[in-house]
């Protein structure tokens, strides 16, 4: 534990010694907690921050040539029998873990906890979580071997998900299988000055790190070499509000690990885009390297571009689903050279005023957010492919109340996904004019996580319109 003169050194050094503001008036115990989010908070980096965030705005320089990405299309001449091989050679052989970035809340769902608590299956109303613990448990059962999984929270959520996964029994899951680590967070800058802002007189303001931190987090917490000492070489990365995401996919995995264009050490996948206007980023080839551009990074005459045959040029758009190896993220984590870069975000946060100790509560952006993108590792990967898949396969996210990306939506998903399935081993379905399902169906990852797990099993030869059919 640093010593108050230490920090007060380092702090009067980048000009930030007001965070020591009321040192002198607290407690031994809140004392410390502020010395150590300090020493946390790395007071060394902040004068380059402040100069390249805070006083600059970065803009994103987007070359001339920047051009769509390859990918493995979805309906293209590859093997993929040959991938789903080697893919189901590296879960028997216990190499693999799951990887959940859940720090989110269900606040934009009107939801009062975390929100991989969120109930999200059509019928039974499974909250996320237990989707992707089922869905890892079908795995660990076909291939024979356990599959970890890391999941990490935020501060704000750590110990309430904690707390889920133990009123549940974790889902069935060993508890020695999953692993809770925290996010880490970034200290919010006054837009004007630079300054850091305390957010009470014993702490800094302090925002979660953005899903790339993700990265230094799983080094800083110990859970690569943890991992790394059972085995594992690669992590299969998803969101935690992706209802029907593949938490295990061994057509994904084997590309990533056996492609010929491919390094083995991050590899993603992509949906085809609705349309030109639809917000995600897109994957790009940037200087003969795979990267995403966000949305608002690309001018929109760009993203209109097409085709001869009329089809989106850039159609790629990101899903947040990738495989990574340790050995890649160990590197990003750890040498400087591989560092991700901060974006920037100008928000409203309260603040405690370091003169009268007062907590204001501001009217508009007062603050300078910084967060990481875990996409932007892929450019730092020798060589990245990209696998292309169905949107009703894997992608009915929930993120809004209403509208898009919302509950309704990633039922209507849900449902269609099964109905597929189902109509895929001759189970007559009732479709509504429009060629939605006129009815509701649901199927538990532990009977199904891909169409062939149905044979055998006794299914029903039609289902009546305007039904509930949960198997």
């Amino acid at each position: 534990m640093p010593t108050l003169e230490d920090i007060r050194t380092r702090l009067e050094a980048v000009n930030q010694a007001h965070l020591l503001a009321f040192i002198d008036t607290l407690d031994a115990s809140p004392k410390e907690q502020l010395l150590a989010q300090i020493e946390a908070a790395e007071p060394e980096t902040f004068p380059s921050l402040v100069e390249t965030y805070v006083k600059n705005k970065p803009l994103a320089d987007l070359p001339a040539g920047v051009e769509p990405a390859p990918y493995y299309a979805l309906a293209g001449d590859w093997d993929r029998a040959a991938a789903r091989n080697a893919g189901e050679d590296l879960l028997r052989a216990g190499k693999v873990a799951c990887f959940t970035v859940a720090g989110g809340q269900g606040s934009r769902l009107g939801y009062d906890g975390p929100k991989g608590c969120y109930p999200a299956t059509p019928l039974s109303h499974k909250p996320l979580f237990q989707v992707f613990a089922e869905s890892i448990r079908k795995a660990s059962s076909l291939f024979g071997k356990p599959i970890p999984w890391a999941i990490m929270p935020s501060d704000l959520n750590h110990d309430a998900t904690v707390a889920f996964f133990a009123q549940h029994k974790h889902f069935g899951l060993d508890p020695a299988d999953v692993i809770f680590f925290p996010q880490g967070s970034m200290p919010a800058f006054d837009r004007s000055t630079g300054n850091v802002l305390l957010a009470a007189k014993d702490a800094l303001a302090l925002t979660p790190d953005g899903h790339g931190g993700s990265i230094r987090a799983l080094h800083r917490s110990g859970t690569l070499d943890a991992l790394r000492a059972r085995g594992i070489e690669h992590l299969s990365y998803f969101q935690v509000d992706n209802a029907t995401v593949k938490p295990v996919d061994p057509v994904f995995l084997g590309l990533h690990v056996a492609a010929a264009d491919s390094s083995g050490e991050m590899s993603s996948k992509i949906v085809a885009k609705t349309d030109a206007a639809e917000k995600v980023g897109l994957f790009c080839n940037i200087d003969g390297r795979t990267a995403v551009v966000e949305y608002s990074d690309m001018p929109v005459e760009r993203q209109q571009e097409t085709n001869p045959d009329g089809s989106l040029k850039f159609n790629g758009g990101s899903i947040a689903i990738h495989a990574m190896s340790l050995d890649f993220l160990s590197r990003v984590a750890t040498n400087p050279d591989y560092a991700l870069p901060f974006h920037r975000a100008d928000k409203k946060v309260p603040y405690c005023e370091p003169t009268s100790g007062e907590i204001v509560q501001p009217a508009e952006p007062n603050a300078v957010k910084l967060e990481m993108f875990v996409f932007d590792a892929l450019p730092l990967a020798k060589r990245s492919i990209v696998l292309e898949t169905d949107r009703v396969e894997e992608f009915a996210p929930i993120k809004n109340a209403e509208g898009n990306d919302s509950p309704a939506t990633s039922t209507a998903l849900q449902t269609e996904r099964a109905a597929r399935w189902l109509e895929a081993r001759g189970v007559s379905i009732p479709r509504s004019s429009d060629s939605t399902p006129a009815c509701t169906i649901e199927i538990s990852p532990l009977t199904a996580t891909d169409p062939a797990h149905l044979e055998g099993i006794d299914l029903p030869e039609e289902i009546e319109a305007g039904s509930e059919v949960l198997l």
